[in-house]
C-alpha cells in the first residue's frame, strides 16, 4: 500500500503539495489528473526515489518492484526485441547467471538458474516481448531491426514495452498514450485492464481513464483529492461538489450580509452596543468557503470565415506517396463547409501523408488535386511546432500576423490560450510542448481559417485545454480534417469517419466503438490467416523432412533390396540342388565324383545364403533406428 501523510513537496523552490495525503491500495488502478505544472510528475519522482519529502511522509513497500517509462532512447544497434527484454531485470540477471553456470560447467549453478528462469516464465520471455511489439504496432519484421532505426515516436514505443514487461509491482505511467494511434490505444487499455499489480497513470485522455481507472486523485492548488471510480464518475463528483461549494459561499456571503448590516446599524447605540459586538465576533468566526473555482483560462473561439467557398477542395484519383514510394491511390475526396472528417486507421496506414497532401506539403503522384483559391488554411501538426520563432513572444507572433491590432486587443485574444499577462511577452525557447501546442493553436484561429486540418492537436494538451478546443471545435463553421488518438475529441466534433487501410481512402460506415470491432475482426482474420499460413508451412517442412528422410534412407533400403534379391536367388538353387541330391543312384560309386561335386556346390550356395542373410540382418536394423531417430 501506498501511504502519503501531512506531505509537503518542493521542485526548484516552488512548493508543489502542501500538508498532502494519499492512499493507495495495493492492486488498485489509479489516474492522476490536474493541470500541466502542478506536480504529477513530481509525485512520480519521489515514488521512484528520485526526490525527498520537505516534511511528512511517503511509504510504500520496499520490497516492491517498479517499472515506468524512459524519457530517453539510445540509438543502439541491438535489436528492438532484446531492448524491451532488457526492461525485465530479473530475467536478465537469471539469464547472465546461467550462462555463467554454463561456462563454469556448473552442474549445480545450471539446475539452479534454469529452475528460477522458469518458474518466472523466463523461457516464454521473447513470446512476451514480441506479443507486446504487436500490439504496440510493430510488424514482425521491424522486431528484429535495430533501436536506431526508429523515430522518437517508436522509440517511445519501445520504452513503453520495455516499462509494461518489467513485472512490476508498481507500474507508473507518464501520457503513455501520446506516441499511440486510437489501434494501439485500444490494445494498451485491454493489456492495463489485466495487469494485476498497483498501476498509476497520468493521463489527460478521459476514455483511456474510464476505461482503466478504478480511482481518480485530482491535484490542484498543492494538495490532492482522491474519487472512486473511473473519470467520468469524478467528473460528476467534482461537479457535486463545486455545487455545495458555490451554495455554502452563497450562504455565508448572505450572513456575512446580515451580520455587517447589523454592526454597521447598532454599532454606536448604547442600548445594543453588546448585540453589535456580539455580531462582530461572530463575524470574525465565520470562516468564508472559496468561492465556485475560477474557469480554467482557457476560452477562445473560432471567429467567423471571411468567406465559405464550396467546394473547398476537391481529389480526384489522386495518387500520393513519396518518391517511387505509392502510399495512396484512386483517392475520391471533396470538402465542403460543414465537413466534419475523422481520418481513422493502422499506424503507418497513410492518415498523415493524406493531411499533409490535403495541406500542400505533399503534391500528387498523378490525379487531380483542386484547391479553392478562397480557401484560408489552418493546420495543425507536430512538427509546426518547431517553426516558431524561439526568440518571438507570444505577442510578437500575434503582431506579426496583423500589425494594425492593438497590443490589448492581442493580449484579450491570446488570454483565452493561457497566455496572459507577462506569460504573453515570455520568449517561445524555454516553453514546454503543452505551451507551444498552444501558441501555434492560438496562430490558427486568429487567422480565421475556413479550412482546418488538425493532425493529433490534442499531444501535450492537458485536459482543461482540450476541453476549451472541443468547445471551439463545435462552433466552426468551416470544414476540418482531424487525425487524433484522443476518442472523446472525435466524438464530440467529428460526424463522418473516413477509413484509411489498403492504399484507400474509403467512408467508414460506424463510429469508434463500430472501429474497435473492425479492428478486432481484422485482427481474428489476421491471426486466422497466420495459422493457415504456419500450417501450410508446417505441411511444406513435413513432406520435405520425408523426402530427405527418404533420400537418407534409400542407401540402406537398396542394401536390404540386394540382400533379399541374393537370399532368393541362392534359395532358388539349393532347392534345385537337392532335388538333385534326393536321387537315390548319385550315391553310387561310379557316380562318386559327381555326388562331390555337388555336395561342395550345396556348402558354398549356404555359405553364401548365410552371408546375405547377415547383410540383410545389420540392414534391417540400422534401417530401423534411423527410422526411430
Amino acid at each position: 500500500m501506498i501511504t502519503i501523510r501531512d506531505m509537503s513537496l518542493m521542485r526548484g523552490g516552488t512548493t508543489l503539495l502542501q500538508q498532502t495525503n494519499i492512499t493507495i491500495f495495493p492492486g488498485h488502478h489509479v489516474g492522476l489528473v490536474g493541470r500541466n505544472g502542478t506536480g504529477k510528475s513530481s509525485l512520480f519522482a519521489l515514488l521512484r526515489g528520485e526526490l525527498q519529502v520537505e516534511q511528512g511522509n511517503c511509504d510504500l513497500p520496499a520490497a516492491w518492484r517498479i517499472a515506468s517509462v524512459k524519457q530517453e532512447t539510445p540509438a543502439l544497434d541491438q535489436p528492438a526485441l532484446d531492448y524491451v527484454l532488457d526492461g525485465d531485470s530479473e530475467l536478465r540477471h537469471m539469464q547472465q547467471k546461467l550462462a555463467e553456470a554454463e561456462r563454469n560447467h556448473d552442474g549445480n549453478g545450471i539446475g539452479h538458474w534454469a529452475d528460477q528462469l522458469a518458474t518466472i516464465g523466463g523461457y516464454e520471455a521473447e513470446s512476451r516481448a514480441a506479443s507486446l511489439l504487436n500490439g504496440l504496432g510493430f510488424t514482425p519484421e521491424q522486431v528484429y531491426q535495430p533501436v536506431k532505426s526508429f523515430s522518437g515516436g517508436w522509440r517511445m514505443r519501445l520504452n513503453l514495452a520495455q516499462a509494461l514487461i518489467a513485472r512490476a509491482d508498481l507500474l507508473l505511467l507518464d501520457e503513455p498514450t501520446n506516441h499511440l494511434d486510437v489501434d494501439a490505444i485500444f490494445w494498451l487499455e485491454d493489456w492495463l485492464q489485466k495487469f494485476p499489480g498497483t498501476l498509476i497513470v497520468i493521463s489527460h485522455d478521459r476514455d483511456f481513464l474510464d476505461a482503466i481507472a478504478q480511482q481518480i486523485i485530482l491535484i490542484e492548488h498543492q494538495t490532492a483529492t482522491s474519487y472512486s471510480g473511473n473519470y467520468s464518475s469524478f467528473e460528476r463528483q467534482q461537479a457535486e461538489q463545486i455545487a455545495q461549494q458555490q451554495a455554502q459561499f452563497e450562504k455565508e456571503q448572505a450572513q456575512r450580509k446580515h451580520l455587517q448590516s447589523y454592526i454597521d446599524r447598532f454599532r454606536y447605540k448604547a442600548s445594543k452596543a453588546k448585540q453589535a459586538q456580539s455580531r462582530i465576533k461572530a463575524l470574525e468566526r465565520l470562516q468564508a468557503s472559496a468561492p465556485l473555482r475560477a474557469a480554467s483560462g482557457f476560452q477562445f473561439a473560432f471567429r467567423p470565415p471571411v468567406a465559405l467557398p464550396n467546394p473547398l477542395l476537391t481529389l480526384s484519383k489522386v495518387q500520393a506517396g513519396y518518391g517511387d514510394k505509392v502510399v495512396l491511390q484512386n483517392i475520391q475526396f471533396n470538402l465542403v463547409p460543414g465537413s466534419r472528417i475523422g481520418l481513422l486507421g493502422r499506424n503507418g496506414a497513410g492518415k498523415s501523408t493524406l493531411v499533409k497532401l490535403l495541406a500542400g506539403e505533399l503534391k500528387p503522384q498523378a490525379g487531380v488535386f483542386e484547391l479553392n483559391p478562397a480557401v484560408r488554411l489552418g493546420y495543425f501538426a507536430q512538427h509546426q511546432l518547431e517553426t516558431l520563432d524561439p526568440a518571438a513572444t507570444p505577442l510578437q507572433h500575434l503582431q506579426r500576423l496583423d500589425e494594425r491590432a492593438t497590443e490589448q486587443q492581442l493580449r484579450d485574444f491570446i488570454g483565452g490560450f493561457g497566455f496572459s499577462g507577462d506569460q504573453a511577452t515570455r520568449t517561445v525557447a524555454p516553453m514546454s510542448g503543452g505551451e507551444k501546442a498552444r501558441l501555434v493553436l492560438a496562430l490558427i484561429v486568429y487567422q480565421k481559417p475556413n479550412l482546418l486540418l488538425l493532425d493529433e492537436p490534442t499531444n501535450h494538451l492537458d485536459s482543461t485545454m482540450r476541453e476549451a478546443l472541443v468547445f471551439a471545435l463545435q462552433d466552426f463553421e468551416g470544414a476540418m480534417v482531424i487525425v487524433a488518438h484522443d476518442r472523446h475529441l472525435l466524438r464530440t466534433t467529428v460526424d463522418e469517419f473516413y477509413l484509411v487501410a489498403n492504399q484507400q481512402v474509403q467512408p467508414f460506415a460506424g463510429d469508434l466503438d463500430a472501429y474497435h470491432d473492425w479492428l478486432q475482426h481484422q485482427a481474428s482474420q489476421a491471426a486466422s490467416s497466420q495459422r493457415q499460413t504456419e500450417t501450410k508451412i508446417d505441411r511444406k517442412a513435413e513432406k520435405r523432412k520425408e523426402a530427405e528422410q527418404r533420400q537418407a534412407l534409400k542407401p540402406l533400403k537398396d542394401q536390404i533390396s540386394r540382400a533379399e534379391k541374393r537370399m532368393a536367388e541362392y534359395e532358388h538353387k539349393l532347392t534345385q540342388l537337392n532335388e538333385k541330391l534326393a536321387d537315390t543312384g548319385l550315391y553310387e560309386a561310379a557316380r562318386k565324383a559327381e555326388l562331390t561335386d555337388l555336395l561342395q556346390q550345396q556348402a558354398e550356395l549356404q555359405k553364401g545364403l548365410a552371408q546375405a542373410e547377415a547383410e540383410w540382418l545389420e540392414a534391417e536394423e540400422a534401417l530401423q533406428e534411423a527410422q526411430e531417430t
